[in-house]
């Protein structure tokens, strides 16, 4: 009996114990750690042909949580040509844009459609770093005044803020490989993009400055998401003593089609068509010496094209777009000759003719210095060519100072 009841007893301990174990609440730091079911990539969409702003390439960020089945793709790159003066905005570099999301499938099944390559990049974070970058991407989309940004080309693109971001996220520094970048120019990493495209690199060109022509250093090359790729594939996540890849996994999700490769258009290249004019500029300067007279409708044409075109340049010289201002060819393409085209139109003596001159010269000197658009050189001897045709004016002028 005695036996029986030191049994019970030590069952009755037993079930205390268990019962007061059960009972505890567990830490609060324990109960509020993430589950390692998140999986946070870097996707990589290579150029689209066909629209022009495409032909860059894009960058998003993929947030898939195996357990529950959220996969979402947050995408700074979002933009409404729509709004109030978009164009206006943009050339003075106030436009802005926002961080969009969308669901993986639907994000996967429009590059698909377009014929895109799809990388993506699985990086090789913690669990609370995942869940750190996961939760600053929904917050910054729920916070409309988070959610808009300042939208600028080279320093921050939907590329260059999706790699801010997940550094910021980074529990240490990310280092890249000490041969970073290619020593490159702003000018010939776009022109590497538009290869195939020779009038969208002469929009770019005409509206860069001479400060595109300077080597980029560091990370500022990463506005292009294929430059991103390729350091992120290098790069390696520093803390103290410790080092670890950025980059676990990198697989292709979509192929490229053969059909988005690029090709030659077939439409006449810049300095075709400038060659053209030049040829038409030169006719109509014999024609008119034969005759002895100016065609002052050719005049009127020639320099109300130029002119217009300089207000656009002359606009840029004020954007708040790093590399337009001290644009050289300025020179070439500036509002100044709306000032006289009333005298020129009544075929007035003026000293437009004196001042076009010197500046073409200066032109042709500043190629020294900066690269200028394609065909831009041609287009200033055309220029050249009127003032060859005025050039009795200009010299009786220069012997009556």
């Amino acid at each position: 009996m005695k036996q029986l009841t030191t049994t019970v007893r030590y069952v009755w301990l037993i079930l205390f114990f268990v019962f007061t174990v059960l009972a505890t609440p567990l830490p609060a730091q324990a109960a509020n750690v993430p589950s390692d079911s998140l999986e946070v990539s870097l996707l990589t969409c290579s150029p689209y042909e066909q629209e022009v702003y495409s032909l860059y390439g894009h960058t998003a960020i993929r947030c898939h949580d195996w357990r529950s089945g959220d996969d979402w793709v947050f995408n700074y790159g979002v933009f409404n040509f729509k709004k109030p003066f978009f164009v206006v905005r943009f050339i003075f570099g106030l436009t802005d844009y926002e961080l969009g999301v969308v669901p993986f499938d639907i994000f996967i099944k429009e590059y698909e459609r377009q014929g895109r390559q799809v990388t993506e990049q699985v990086l090789n974070l913690s669990t609370l770093e995942k869940w750190k970058l996961y939760q600053a991407l929904a917050s910054n989309y729920e916070d409309p005044s988070r959610r808009e940004y300042r939208y600028n080309y080279f320093t921050a693109n939907c590329t260059t803020k999706a790699r801010d971001i997940i550094t910021s996220c980074v529990d240490g520094t990310i280092v890249y490989p000490s041969n970073l970048g290619k020593e490159q120019s702003y000018r010939q990493m776009l022109h590497e993009m538009t290869r195939n495209h020779r009038w969208a690199a002469l929009g770019n060109d005409l509206c860069l400055g001479a400060r595109a022509d300077m080597a980029v250093k560091g990370e500022n090359h990463h506005f292009l998401p294929h430059n991103l790729m390729e350091d992120f594939c290098k790069a390696a996540i520093v803390k103290g003593n410790a080092s670890r890849p950025l980059v676990d996994v990198n697989r292709v999700l979509l192929h490229r089609h053969s059909q988005q490769q690029g090709s030659a258009s077939l439409f006449p290249t810049p300095t075709a068509c400038a060659l053209a004019l030049l040829t038409i500029s030169v006719g109509i300067a014999l024609l008119e010496k034969r005759k002895d007279r100016c065609f002052v409708a050719v005049d009127i044409l020639y320099f109300s094209v130029t002119a217009t075109l300089g207000l656009v340049l002359t606009l840029l010289l004020f954007s708040q777009h790093p590399t337009t201002s001290t644009n050289l060819q300025w020179l070439l393409f500036n509002p100044l000759p709306l000032f006289f085209l009333p005298a020129l139109a009544k075929q007035r003596t003026t000293r437009f003719w004196s001042v076009q001159l010197g500046l073409l010269l200066l032109f042709f000197a500043g190629a020294m210095i900066q690269d200028y658009a394609e065909g831009t050189e041609i287009v200033a001897l055309c220029l050249l060519t009127r003032c060859w045709t005025h050039r009795d004016n200009i010299l009786h002028r220069s012997k009556n100072q």
